[in-house]
């Protein structure tokens, strides 16, 4: 049977931890990443060199390699230095390899051979977009790391400029994909980014590959707050414009007061898996009692094993119900 093709879109931790899961397994991975980022090591280097943010891109590269565990430990040290900027290594190395190619998306293929990346890692676009938020009552936030500061509930996010194009190697990756899929990750600053461009957002409602969507297990202050499963869905809708999503994998699990208690110390709460909300939009939900690990801390996050397993066994599903209904009809 042919290698299946999975397309990842998004950015942040989330997007690197699926992708470091998935790598192990017999598949075509393409990572859509988001370039939106203005703060820290990522801004700074945007604004002095005004290329796309390089931090998201530098954590997948990094997840995808397969080099020597001091290589990659090199490519993500950070120098504390504050005379050397506290950047990552890794983001000096794409800011220079873009001025050696005088081209982001082309400094990204090549660290991506010298790293050995199993798989494609794509900026979303290969320009130094703006992220702006609408809030809900109208105030108009410009920056991508601004945005949670304002801890409003939002009501959409846009880029400026309005007419940035994405890589076309993008859209095509989408085309061509089996499945694609979305976070987990910061909704709004890490994967809306990516769909409100058009011809992204086009793309993937085009695409025949079934469409799946990863739901964080925990609100995000400034972003989520209050958020359900079903929330989460249907901004994403929103913001392409129409409905897509046929799967979701969200945790339906609960834990006990003390794991709470330290959350909603942050302002943060579980999300809520609102069961009705997602099978009225005809969305089918998957879920595992081991998708979430719990740390020594009380930090809950997503099990990279078990939610590469569930992306990869519901791709092979699908797509051996593809190749089966094609046969029949011969």
């Amino acid at each position: 049977m042919r290698r299946l093709k999975i397309c990842l879109i998004g950015g942040g931790t989330g997007l690197s931890v699926m992708a470091r899961g998935l790598k192990h397994y017999p598949v075509e991975i393409t990572a859509i990443v988001t370039v939106a980022d203005d703060g820290g090591s990522t801004g700074k280097i945007r604004d002095v060199m005004d290329i796309p943010a390089p931090g998201d891109v530098r954590n997948v590269l990094a997840a995808l390699s397969d080099v020597e565990p001091m290589l990659e430990k090199l490519f993500q040290y950070r120098f504390n230095d504050e005379t050397l900027g506290g950047h990552p290594v890794g983001n000096l190395m794409l800011a220079a390899m873009t001025d050696v190619t005088s081209d982001f998306g082309h400094a990204v293929k090549e660290l991506s051979k010298i790293l050995n990346v199993k798989g494609t890692v794509i900026p979303s676009t290969n320009t130094s977009p703006i992220l702006n938020a609408i809030m809900e009552d109208g105030e108009i936030v410009v920056g991508e790391s601004l945005i949670p500061l304002k801890d409003k509930k939002i009501e959409s996010v846009f880029l400026t400029p309005s007419n940035i194009k994405p890589m076309k190697e993008a859209v095509e990756a989408l085309l061509e994909s089996d499945l694609i899929v979305m976070g987990p990750g910061s909704l709004y600053t890490s994967i809306i980014p990516n769909l409100v461009l058009d011809e992204l957002a086009e793309a993937i409602v085009k695409s025949d590959a079934k469409k799946l969507y990863v739901s964080n297990i925990m609100t995000q202050r400034g972003e989520t707050i209050d958020y359900t499963v079903g929330d989460h869905i249907e901004a994403i809708h929103k913001h392409v414009g129409q409905p897509f999503i046929q799967f979701v994998i969200a945790n339906d699990t609960t834990f006990d007061n003390k794991i709470h208690d330290n959350y909603a110390r942050n302002n943060s709460t579980f999300v809520h898996c609102d069961y009705d909300s997602i099978r009225k939009m005809g969305i089918e939900l998957i879920t595992d009692n081991e998708l979430v690990d719990i740390n020594l801390d009380g930090i809950v996050r997503h099990n990279n094993e078990i939610l590469a397993d569930m992306i990869y066994e519901l791709a092979l599903s699908e797509i051996s119900t593809i190749e089966f209904n094609q046969k029949e009809g011969e």
